[in-house]
């Protein structure tokens, strides 16, 4: 196949692009065209430029036959993509020169583009840095998740109080995306399972699934610095098979006539539904299952159009789970070879902990994910029956141990016969890899000694630590270019190609032109978070004054209520003692706690009722402030990051798995406490 020749990078050629796709793709005159419009066409001049890249891609993944690595996650918390797509093709100043000829702002239409409603936390913010990453590595990848109707949730304070509204981040379409219609597979869910004879006179079990729904697929490019590859970001949505009753319809029952549509598509609409009621946790279950089988049966039609060779799976695939939402893929590719591909159960299993990684995210026991028994076999019979398969096996080598007691039985045990007898995810995610991440040093070592102790005796080796990282294009040239711009000067553009060239920059803590230009820098930051406050809050920061910073999940564990009884303290002091040389602070927070999660509702409560009490006091207002900004996301954290003098990290110890916050916080000259 010819390859296009290579676009010109001139603001003339541009501009002309970006008019065409107005005219043509968005259907607007300039002279009528709105902001949105001017996002829309520019957005789509930039992605044919990407297209072609993509394409080259996705062409040499083939030729070469390499390896391609699948990443399976509940979240990809991706943010905007523009500034980050034009700044890794460098074409961020062409682009700004082309709209400044058609009388538009690039930055003022970039703040249009709505964070991508896919994520909450580290988790999700960690998916979409890997994305970057392997990108930039020029590795083949492809990320696998949900195409979120609504995400989590936009969170509105109300008299101190989290109000939890949809966000509906898709209102103006979202012009990264190719719907992929002929990429769509059946997910089944309920039913019964029975034992066919098959030509040969093997005997294999069929699962015949009461309820059956399609997922499409949707396509993101995910550009890598300098171009240098595309990768893909296959997000899932769930449809009906038959979106209409047209016999209820008629009859008039409008409700019914839709009923199998609403049932299907509810498991997209939302990330994280409250598991708080047995509805709840039944949709949460049926939503992991959904993504996951529709990834596993992508992987598996893509492996064999190319290879046709089943058995050669993990030589060319390999699968990392991203945390246990995604461990029923363990079940799900057993019962995909086994039953469909007719391997025997050992071939099966064999393949299976060969193509399958998990990284462990945490040590929290509510975050390892368990199912009660009667839910789990009630949504997936088959499963039900490889995972007591699974557990049989694994009960049988442990009992072959000199060291083997109940008590260990029952640690490694895939059912917890304790607690009213549940299907423990992080078990089976263990068991059905050959390689088990933890994302920091010492959280690996902890995953070692507590919830993995005895899974680590009865097969040692496997557990290994992959500490996380962030991309420091993103959250270095992205989001603080002052910044970038002053360490490229200093010591040489190669820092964006490679972070620890950042060294480099330590002796020029002793020059004082380096200091003065970084702390105008840093100056230029605070103000701008200080209008961004003024406008969401009607609060006025003062710049000059240290901004003390605690923006991450809200969570006992991360101990944001321990953050707000040092401030009370410090509003106190200063009270009672206002004669002392006070170094004037504001404390930063944002963050979303869950909806059904109300000792963390009161947290957030608790901060704004200490923010209304200090912003208001006259004897402490030029000394302190409080401010709690709402709906905290990507973008959000894009401004309030460089911003940052102090990076409050203070978890409980040994809870916070990696802390992938911090890292950007210091990237961006801040220091830490905690």
């Amino acid at each position: 196949m010819i390859k296009p020749a290579p676009r010109a990078t001139d603001a003339e050629t541009i501009r002309a692009e970006i008019l065409e796709k107005l005219a043509y793709s968005i259907g607007k005159d300039p002279v009528v065209a709105k902001r949105h419009d001017w996002l829309n066409a520019t957005i789509l001049a930039l992605r044919d430029r990407i297209i072609d890249r993509w394409m080259d891609s996705t062409r040499r993944a083939y030729q070469t036959g390499s390896k391609r690595i699948y990443y399976l996650s509940l979240e990809f918390l991706i943010g905007r993509l523009l500034r980050d797509a034009l700044s890794n093709l460098e074409l961020t100043g062409a682009f700004q020169q082309a709209l400044q000829g058609l009388n538009v702002d690039l930055d003022l239409i970039e703040a249009l583009e709505p964070d991508a409603a896919l994520g909450n936390g580290g988790l999700g913010r960690l998916a979409a840095c890997f994305m970057e990453s392997m990108a930039s590595l020029d590795i083949p990848a492809y990320g696998y998740g949900i195409r979120y109707n609504h995400g989590l949730f936009r969170q509105k304070i109300v008299d101190g109080w989290q109000v939890e509204l949809p966000e509906d981040w898709l209102q103006h379409g979202n012009p990264w995306e190719f719907a992929r219609r002929e990429a769509a597979y059946e997910i089944g869910f309920g039913g019964s399972v029975t034992l066919d004879t098959l030509a040969d006179g093997r005997q294999r079990r069929r699962w015949k699934p009461a309820e059956t729904l399609l997922a499409s697929a949707y396509d993101t490019p995910m550009v890598g610095w300098r171009g240098k590859r595309v990768n893909t970001l296959r997000l899932w949505t769930a449809r009906a098979l038959d979106p209409i009753r047209l016999d209820a319809f008629n009859s008039g029952d409008y409700a019914a006539a839709l009923n199998e549509s609403n049932k299907a598509e509810i498991i997209t609409r939302v990330l994280y539904p409250s598991d708080s009621t047995p509805a709840g946790q039944e949709l949460r279950l049926r939503q992991e299952f959904f993504f996951t089988s529709a990834s596993l049966q992508d992987i598996l039609r893509r492996h064999m159009q190319q290879y046709n060779d089943i058995r050669s799976l993990a030589d060319k695939v390999s699968v990392q789970l991203n945390d246990t939402h995604p461990a029923v893929a363990v079940a799900e590719l057993m019962r995909l070879l086994m039953d469909l591909h007719h391997l025997s159960w050992r071939e099966a299993w064999d393949i299976t902990t060969a193509t399958i990684s998990y990284t462990n995210h945490t040590l929290l026991p509510e975050a390892l994910e368990s199912w009660p028994v009667h839910l789990f076999e009630h949504v997936l019979p088959r499963h039900m029956q490889i995972v007591y398969a699974i557990n049989a096996k694994i009960i049988a080598e442990a009992q072959e141990r000199p060291d083997c007691d109940p008590g260990f039985l029952s640690s490694i045990s895939l059912i917890d016969e304790h607690n009213g007898r549940r299907v423990r995810m992080g078990q089976l995610a263990f068991v059905g890899s050959h390689s088990i991440n933890g994302v920091s040093a010492l959280h690996t070592s902890l995953m070692k000694e507590s919830v993995f102790r005895d899974l680590n005796r009865l097969y040692p080796g496997r557990i290994n630590n992959k500490t996380n990282g962030i991309t420091p294009r993103r959250w270095l040239l992205g989001v603080n270019p002052g910044l970038a711009d002053l360490l490229r000067e200093s010591i040489g553009d190669a820092v964006l190609d490679d972070a620890a060239l950042l060294v480099k920059a330590a002796p020029l803590a002793g020059d004082a032109s380096f200091r003065e230009r970084f702390a105008a820098i840093k100056r230029r930051n605070k103000e701008e978070l200080s209008s961004l406050v003024s406008a969401r809050l009607g609060l006025k920061l003062d710049p000059s004054a240290m901004f003390d910073v605690q923006v991450k999940r809200i969570h006992e564990y991360k101990r944001q209520l321990m953050n707000i009884l040092e401030t009370i303290a410090l509003y106190n002091t200063m009270r009672a003692h206002p004669d002392r040389k006070w170094a004037p602070r504001v404390k930063i927070f944002a963050g979303k706690a869950a909806a059904s999660y109300a000792q963390a509702k009161l947290i957030i409560k608790l901060a704004n009722d200490v923010a209304n009490v200090v912003n208001n006091d006259p004897d402490t207002r030029d000394l302190l402030k409080v401010a709690f900004v709402p709906n905290y996301n990507v973008s959000l954290a894009e401004m309030i990051v460089p911003a940052a003098d102090l990076s409050e990290q203070i978890s409980t110890a040994g809870m916070e798995a990696s802390g992938t916050g911090n890292m950007k916080f210091a990237l961006n000259g801040a220091l830490t406490i905690g």
